[in-house]
């Protein structure tokens, strides 16, 4: 049960501003109004920007779906937001990471990845999300790899679905009914390893 109401249908809106930004997430690529964005709406102006910005990220990014879908999930992981992991691990299945990727993430175990930007794309989103930071040679490695414009979006993409995530937790936005939650404890030791090599 969440903490707060959370609107299902258009119907279910108070206000002209809140029904203008279900219709614009509603016609857009999301195609329906999910997740975060339920709760958001009550503060119209910020859900029409958290809409435009989530977007971007999750549809624009140079990075492709497959490392953009891998850097959400290690972000859901770390804060074991059950909506974020239950939507974006399917999402990162669909787009090509391997099932155990997407197992040992979610059980908090280290991959073994069969692709270097993988690799690179998960370790540069599991220490900032450990440390808040990301030490100047990971850095180096994967604006060497992806440009400014790829490692910009990567922490982009991390810092927004960490605000998704939270989003999520503090106001206990649901699953879909009958879902099982699909995260046990918190990952502790996908965040404790060092740093890569």
């Amino acid at each position: 049960m969440s903490r707060i109401p959370l609107p299902a249908m258009r119907e279910d809106l108070v206000d002209d501003a809140q029904r203008a930004v279900w219709d614009s997430v509603v016609s857009g690529p999301r195609g329906r109004v999910i997740g975060p964005l339920r709760a958001a709406i009550h503060a119209p102006v910020l859900a029409g920007a958290w809409s435009s910005l989530g977007e971007a990220l999750r549809f624009g990014t140079s990075l492709g779906k497959r490392l953009s879908e891998l850097a959400i999930i290690v972000t859901g992981r770390r804060w074991s937001a059950q909506v974020e992991w239950f939507v974006h691990a399917q999402a990162a299945a669909d787009a090509g990471l391997e099932a155990e990727t997407i197992t040992a993430i979610r059980d908090g175990q280290p991959p073994r990845f069969t692709q270097p930007d993988d690799a690179l794309v998960y370790d540069y989103a599991r220490l900032l999300l450990r440390d808040g930071n990301v030490p100047a040679d990971l850095h180096a490695r994967v604006t060497a790899r992806f440009g400014v414009k790829g490692v910009v979006e990567l922490t982009a993409l991390v810092g927004y679905y960490s605000m998704v995530a939270m989003t999520l937790n503090a106001h206990e936005v649901p699953l879909p009914d009958g879902a099982t939650p699909p995260l046990a404890a918190p990952p502790r030791g996908l965040f404790e390893q060092p740093p890569p090599t």
